[in-house]
């Protein structure tokens, strides 16, 4: 940086204050970049010739790649700068901090969702808004951690959640009572996804750890196990549903239990309102 560019004081976003030392450092040492960068813009400087190439969309491709692969705490300008093949200072004539990244990589999943437009079936639209919602966030689970919890965060992110309020606009609701609909709707997503990528990395454990044993001790590991709840009148309707080898997490009813569940809830919901 220029010795006479004058040092800007970081703008700290919801929740950076509560951030640890270290990371409100880099936070700050962020900010500087990103201010320095932004007065060399105004100037009109160049970027430099090898970077030319690099856009946005790039940064943010790689950057959801990245997280899908590893969460959003591997996400770190230096780390994206590297999948892009890229200087890291580049990276901040396209993006101004991890922040706006982030915000810039959940706008891309929501164009990749796109809630339904209303047919006038409100029941029909929340079940194919649900669908496609648990789909997006099961592509990208790391998602689940920001939904509902920030503003709209960009044209696509605003488009659909205006599309979303129109598909209950023919009931007559109030805003409060449209709003409610589709958290608690939203919230039965999160929760549903929640539970399957635990139980895909409980799968995951579990494999790994029959990988290394023979067939006989696993058969006597799920022996053991049926002992367990097999003393008299303890456990009858656990031992029950053992009997009738009803698994609650096996894979191949995932989506059986999801249409279940958001069937119970539009019945709900559609006996609340009348």
């Amino acid at each position: 940086m220029d010795e006479d560019d004058e040092e800007a004081r970081p703008r700290l976003r919801a929740g950076e204050a509560r951030r640890s030392p270290g990371r409100a450092r880099g936070a700050a040492r962020e900010q500087r970049i990103s201010d320095h960068i932004r007065r060399q813009q105004a100037r009109g400087a160049p970027t430099r010739r090898r970077d030319r190439g690099l856009s946005q969309q790039e940064i943010v491709r790689a950057a959801i790649a990245v997280a899908d692969a590893e969460g959003t705490d591997a996400i770190s300008m230096r780390r994206i700068a590297r999948e892009v093949r890229a200087g890291a200072m580049s990276l901040y004539w396209h993006v101004t901090s991890k922040e706006e990244l982030i915000d810039l990589m959940l706008d891309a999943l929501e164009a990749e969702i796109q809630v339904p437009e209303p047919t006038g079936d409100w029941r029909a639209d929340l079940r194919e808004l649900a669908r496609r919602q648990r789909a997006g966030m099961l592509r990208h689970p790391w998602a689940m951690e920001f939904v509902a919890s920030r503003q709209p965060s960009g044209p696509n992110d605003a488009r659909n959640l205006e599309v979303m309020l129109s598909l209950l606009a023919g009931l007559g609701l109030d805003a409060r009572t449209t709003v409610d609909v589709l958290m608690t709707v939203v919230t039965y997503v999160l929760g549903c996804v929640l539970r399957e990528v635990q139980e895909m990395r409980s799968d995951r454990d579990e494999a790994e750890l029959e990988a290394a044993m023979t067939a006989e001790e696993i058969e006597a590991q799920h022996a053991q196990f049926r002992e367990w709840f097999s003393t008299p009148g303890q456990f009858p309707n656990i031992l029950r549903m053992i009997d009738e080898e009803v698994d609650p997490d096996a894979p191949e009813t995932r989506d059986e239990r999801f249409e279940f569940g958001l069937d119970c809830l539009l019945d709900g919901i559609a006996a609340r309102l009348g």
